[in-house]
């Protein structure tokens, strides 16, 4: 217990979490022997495998993980959007999402945040305690509030992310030393605001996992060249999460989570080439570079990962599938994505969801129609130049799962059963005896 804690004395729970960006559970839970604080944390708290969101896609992730609501209700997708009734897209950012995110509850209550390195919370808010913004922030300097936190990680050497572009390379030794480097800093900065002792709620992600798992993940799981150094690379990971829970003051729970699980990666597969060669999509160019050059005979067209629209008139500006026809079309799209094979004979699709099973809210007027959930080694890509090959392989060797998903409690009274992303909001509301109205959520609390 620290202090500030000490000397505060007004006994009001906190909540550290964690996150580890595209850990899978099974990764930490079958190598108890490897990775001994994620162990402790099980054997004196609770843990499971919980599920991801549809799609399961960072950008769309944790936006839903940190206001316990669907992609409907934050207006969040994926990596990339479009706008209502055109075919312009933008990359969301942090205003982008359309609903409280939990620090802004906690602030509400009248607690502190502190909030480092979240995906998708560009530009900081200047309402919290502290924020460092995450993924898609152009520079530190515009990442960091106040002035001093920035001032402070500078000499950390702290970066956003790592350099992906050295994943690239054949030979992995400069990337995996960038990430370790990233890693190193992350954990330093995590520390040293833990230590602080003057938040209620400390919500941290290392999101370099993330970066990891996309270039070494096959070499994990089929014993290749980069085995060995994954898997150091994750016993720093479980040694830091370790550090951080001895940081930790007494009165506040740890909850370490990830927001998707992950695989080996065999095949990209280009959906709208696809949907070009099916038939679905065409283009008024002979070499299209966005969606606004789809044609007017275009039925279907896709963005990442796996989300498929369809051309509708009057919500499209040349939609070509009439309403009453809508119903059809999309029936028979579902139905070829779930028939369509690999090169190695397997079924691309493990399932379809439609928009209706998995969207609803203020926002789901650009949801996509359907979703598909891919199998085991196809990574699911879209892209609008019109040249590419349908399943292709590239310098990635992993990818995003639906199942696999971690979270871990340091509590043993939790409840993980059959959870999901949307739990993880309420629970930590929970455990800080913040007041909220059941139906604020599509989850409830784990405890």
């Amino acid at each position: 217990m620290g202090l500030f804690d000490r000397l505060r004395g007004d006994g009001d729970p906190r909540v550290a979490f964690i996150g580890v960006d595209g850990v899978p559970y099974s990764l930490l839970s079958e190598h108890e022997e490897l990775f001994p604080n994620f162990a402790a944390l099980a054997d004196d708290g609770t843990a499971a495998e919980i599920s991801s969101i549809v799609p399961p896609e960072s950008s769309a992730c944790w936006p839903s993980l940190t206001t316990g609501k669907n992609p409907g209700e934050t207006g969040v997708y994926g990596f990339q959007d479009r706008e209502v009734g055109t075919y312009d897209t933008y990359v969301p950012m942090g205003r982008d999402v359309q609903a409280d995110r939990v620090w802004d509850r906690v602030q509400a209550a009248g607690r502190e945040a502190t909030v480092m390195n979240v995906p998708v919370t560009f530009p900081p808010q200047r309402d919290v305690q502290r924020m460092v913004s995450g993924f898609l922030s152009p520079d530190l300097e515009k990442a960091a509030y106040p002035d001093d936190v920035g001032s402070y990680l500078e000499t950390l050497d702290y970066r956003i992310d790592v350099n992906p572009k050295l994943g690239h390379q054949d030979d992995k030794a400069e990337f995996i030393e960038d990430a370790h480097a990233t890693v190193d800093a992350r954990f330093e900065a995590f520390k040293h605001y833990i230590e602080e002792d003057d938040w209620d709620l400390f919500f941290g992600v290392f999101m370099t996992t993330d970066r990891v798992n996309h270039f070494l993940f096959k070499d994990y799981e089929r014993d290749g060249e980069y085995k060995d150094d994954f898997l150091e690379f994750y016993q720093k990971v479980d040694d830091y999460i370790g550090r951080l829970r001895e940081a930790l003051p007494d009165d506040a729970t740890m909850i370490v989570a990830s927001d998707h699980g992950f695989t080996s990666l065999d095949y990209e597969v280009h959906f709208n080439e696809w949907l070009r060669e099916e038939g679905w999509l065409s283009f008024q160019t002979d070499e299209p570079e966005e969606l606004g050059d789809i044609s007017t005979d275009t039925k279907a067209y896709s963005f990442i990962p796996g989300r498929f629209y369809i051309n509708l008139e009057g919500r499209e500006p040349r939609g070509s599938v009439p309403e009453d026809e809508y119903d059809e079309v999309r029936d028979q799209l579902k139905a070829d994505l779930e028939a369509l094979e690999g090169p190695d004979g397997n079924k691309v699709v493990d399932r379809v969801v439609e928009k209706e099973a998995a969207f609803r809210g203020d926002h789901d007027d650009i949801a996509p129609d359907l979703v598909a959930i891919p199998n085991k080694g196809f990574d699911l890509k879209s892209g609008f130049k019109g040249d590419a090959e349908v399943f292709d392989t590239g310098p990635r060797n992993g990818m995003h799962s639906f199942d696999n998903t971690s979270l871990y409690i340091d509590d043993p009274e939790a409840t993980i059963d059959d959870a999901d992303l949307f739990d993880i909001t309420p629970t930590i509301l929970e455990l800080m005896e913040i007041d909220y109205s059941r139906g604020d959520f599509d989850g409830a609390s784990l405890v």
